[in-house]
């Protein structure tokens, strides 16, 4: 009888042996033996085609948060209640307005959205799209006036993060749906908007994937068209190498479709205009919205002029050191440039750096908006391996009470309402220069930093012996 494999494979040839052992021994206990084992072999054969079929599926194969959980990727009844919002919406044939976010994340979230609406009948004709301008969002004054301007009545705004404010747009029995996962309290929404968020419910899904598993339903041609651009929102917010496990859904086919180099290399290329110092978001959606897949977007010549700009930029920041508060658990790296390439160097330098008691790397831009330090902050890779995952860092969490151990009850509020927003790992801000040094100095950055001893000082010499020599030969400095 041959061996059985680890996989419990059961085989023709493993039947046929154990029934001819059951033939030429009649007692009951062999024949019992003999059907369980057949039995437990049988089972085992099963579960293990099951669980090959999980692994190997189809894009959706782990199924939707609906089929693994009432909560997952956001509540079930917000994300029913966003579904027939957009199908009155597509039925309405009414101007509709589409407001994404001008990262990687927040675009593909619109595209999908703008996808789906067109598979639903909606004339394209109808919808329009605002972008927000450099330093601002959607919440400000002359952003409500402009998305006002073009009458709309649907509004969906999707990876903008949110807060408590006026309607989205100031025009009586208009709709808005908010699609985000960022972090945010239960009421700091827009006023009058419906909303569906993910920022509740871990592992938490980027606005693309939330906007393509709230969409997917509601066109058979959604997954084929739009499943790479969830891919991408996807690898725009948690990074190139994301492993996609349940309760994600398996997207194998996609990344073995278009290759996993070609979209992060995709990723690399839409993010690339927003950071440049012209701003030219603008390029990054018109080339999003007219790709049919990721290679279309490999040979666009203005993301691939704006990479090469960003790149450059990124290369002459990088290299500013850093300084550590006083406490040891932030480093601080601050550069001025026009361009937005301070949480590229945030990340990198997250990734490197590695100190005793660091937690967070924040890197702050004076030169982006005038008046302002646009700052980003990044959990520290060595804060992550020393824990081992038992012990999570909140950057907003850190930074707010950093701020509330001042005793200056007026500084939160002088911060703005752009204080520590985003995620628990990767937040940031838009803050007034004068308060942000405030902040500097209340973290006392440098102050606790070692500073090298004078060579001459008899200690030193002591210490290293070779740097010893060559000041007997040279003397000491006098400079």
């Amino acid at each position: 009888m041959p061996p059985l494999r680890r996989a419990h494979v059961l085989t023709s040839e493993h039947v046929r042996v154990l029934w001819t052992i059951t033939s030429r021994r009649s007692t009951a206990r062999i024949r019992q033996h003999t059907a369980c084992t057949m039995k437990r072999l049988a089972s085992s054969f099963t579960e293990f085609q099951s669980s090959k079929r999980a692994r190997i599926g189809s894009p959706g194969s782990h199924g939707s948060g609906e089929a693994l959980g009432a909560n997952w990727p956001a509540k079930k009844e917000e994300i029913e209640a966003a579904r027939r919002l957009i199908l009155e919406c597509a039925t309405a044939k009414s101007r509709t307005l589409i407001v994404p976010d001008k990262d990687a994340d927040g675009l593909a979230s619109g595209s999908i959205l703008q996808r789906t609406l067109v598979l639903l009948g909606l004339p394209s004709s109808l919808i329009i799209t605002h972008l927000v301008q450099r330093g601002n969002n959607i919440h400000d004054p002359s952003e409500r006036t402009a998305m006002t301007k073009l009458s709309p009545s649907y509004v969906f705004v999707l990876d903008q993060g949110s807060r408590r404010s006026l309607p989205v747009v100031n025009i009586p029995n208009h709709r808005a749906l908010i699609i985000d996962h960022h972090q945010v309290a239960e009421d700091e929404f827009p006023s009058g908007s419906q909303h569906v968020t993910a920022c509740n419910f871990p592992p938490i899904s980027t606005s693309a994937l939330l906007t393509y598993l709230i969409c997917r339903p509601l066109h058979p041609a959604i997954e084929q068209q739009c499943a790479w651009l969830a891919v991408l929102g996807t690898h725009g917010d948690l990074g190139t190498n994301f492993k996609w496990q349940p309760p994600f859904p398996d997207m194998g086919v996609v990344l073995k479709r278009y290759t996993r180099k070609r979209i992060n290399d995709a990723v690399s290329l839409i993010n690339a205009p927003r950071r440049t110092a012209a701003y030219n978001v603008h390029a990054a959606w018109e080339a999003l919205t007219e790709a049919v897949s990721p290679v279309d977007l490999l040979a666009n010549k203005a993301l691939l002029a704006a990479r090469v700009e960003v790149n450059a930029e990124v290369e002459r920041c990088t290299h500013v050191p850093p300084k550590f508060s006083s406490d040891g658990r932030l480093a601080v790296l601050r550069m001025n440039s026009k361009a937005q390439v301070h949480p590229v160097i945030a990340t990198r330098w997250a990734g490197h750096l590695k100190s005793a008691r660091l937690e967070v790397v924040m890197a702050a831009n004076e030169g982006y908006l005038e008046g302002n330090v646009n700052f980003s902050c990044r959990v520290a890779k060595c804060a992550k391996e020393r824990s081992g995952g038992r012990r999570e860092v909140n950057i907003i969490q850190l930074l707010n009470g950093i701020v509330k151990s001042a005793g200056d009850s007026s500084l939160r509020d002088r911060l703005g309402d752009s204080f520590a927003r985003g995620h628990k790992e990767a937040s940031g801000g838009i803050v007034p220069t004068k308060e942000f040094e405030e902040l500097m100095a209340l973290m006392e950055v440098g102050v606790g930093s070692r500073k090298k001893k004078d060579l001459t000082t008899p200690e030193r010499r002591k210490e290293n012996p070779i740097t010893n020599y060559f000041l007997k030969k040279a003397g000491p400095r006098t400079d």
